[in-house]
């Protein structure tokens, strides 16, 4: 049986550490303190939390993916002095470029080390949900490509505009237009629609 106020306390601690957390990393990495960014905390959660090292640039916040990384280490390791053992943050990647839609939905390049990106990483977004067509993911995958591989918005654009003329002139494959839904009957027996 769970002991709600077991789950309860667990939850405000965690809530309380990662605003304890968000304060001391916006307070010491910032210029105000000669640091080469300012920071902000975009994404706070069980456990985990998102810094967006910020240098006034629109395309990289900071100088370089390198340092960002060297900048995420240094941080792990300050704010896991300030917590008590067995307490520890530790740095896991960077995200160069990030589209951050809202909390749990994002994609972008995933780098564990500074010289090559690892992956596009995405969560929350249509091509990983499974409810929604082919077409959509297809469509959503090319234009993620598009935009934070190639780095190209308007080939993005045109790419949606070209898919959606095709859609309005029956030129797309109908089974990429198909969602399926798997539900129980009354009778506990699976179907698939």
């Amino acid at each position: 049986m769970p002991c709600l106020a077991i789950s309860a306390t667990t939850t405000a601690y965690g809530r309380q550490m990662i605003e304890a957390t968000r304060s001391w990393v916006q307070g010491e990495f910032c210029t105000a303190r000669g640091r080469p960014a300012d920071c902000e905390v975009i994404y706070g959660d069980t456990d985990s939390v998102m810094v967006n090292f910020k240098a006034g640039r629109r395309d990289l916040a900071v100088a370089d993916v390198a340092t960002a990384m060297a900048l995420g280490q240094e941080a792990a390791q300050l704010i896991s002095q300030k917590f008590p053992p067995p307490v520890k943050l530790e740095f896991e990647k960077v995200y160069y470029p990030y589209l951050l839609m809202n909390k749990k939905r994002y994609a972008g390049l995933l780098w564990t080390k500074p010289d090559k990106w690892d992956k596009m990483d995405s969560k929350g977004i249509e091509t990983v949900r499974r409810d929604n067509c082919g077409l959509v993911r297809q469509v959503v995958a090319t234009c993620l490509d598009k935009i934070l591989i190639d780095r190209d918005e308007g080939a993005a654009v045109s790419y949606v505009k070209g898919v959606i003329s095709d859609l309005l002139q029956n030129k797309v494959d109908m089974s990429l237009l198909v969602v399926t839904k798997v539900g129980v009957q009354g009778g506990g027996e699976v179907v698939r629609v």
